[in-house]
């Protein structure tokens, strides 16, 4: 084909599928162009499916007998095969997950924690937050000035320098 043999050609095409997947890697964010509903326009599916085609031509071509057309047939079963096991156990719960295990000190001012190590009046203690993240520990001095004991709940009132600004949490009911 063109001067070339089937094998150069399967090579070629994986070799550049690979680089433009690589490239995509770095540049999803800008070049996310999918269409939900569809998932065949999607780059990542459709990159996946060129590199399976060609890898699975490329080895069957050189390695096995089979005539061109039927290594062709076999190289696009495999590749929607693989490339559907790719886009339902990868790709989907990938966009799905909305839970990131990152935070900010901004992110943990106004959150309740309670105190392991006691807070002294110029000093520092220590407090643990539970959050959907896990279990952060954290540095914490007393926004007031007072003493606060061990396992009182204490709310974070700023974060400065990475030390969690803390008062004594007091909730307030409301009477009807």
């Amino acid at each position: 084909m063109f001067g070339y043999s089937i094998e150069t050609i399967y090579l070629t095409i994986l070799i550049v599928i690979g680089c433009c997947t690589i490239l995509y890697l770095f540049f999803a964010d800008f070049a996310d162009v999918s269409i939900d509903g569809l998932p065949f326009l999607d780059p990542a599916v459709i990159l996946s499916f060129i590199t399976f085609t060609s890898a699975a031509g490329y080895i069957f071509e050189r390695f096995t007998g089979f005539t061109s057309f039927i290594i062709l047939i076999i190289a696009f079963i495999i590749a929607c095969l693989l490339t559907a096991l790719l886009y339902y156990f990868l790709l989907v719960p990938l966009r799905s997950a909305e839970v990131s295990l990152a935070y900010t000190d901004e992110s943990l001012e106004g959150q309740a924690g309670k105190v392991i190590v006691p807070v002294p009046l110029d000093g520092f203690g220590e407090i643990v937050i539970e959050s959907a993240n896990g279990i952060i520990s954290k540095r914490a001095a007393s926004f007031h000035h007072v003493e606060i004991p061990y396992d009182t709940k204490v709310l974070i009132i700023e974060m400065r320098n990475g030390t969690a600004m803390v008062a004594v949490y007091e909730k307030e009911e409301f009477q009807f």
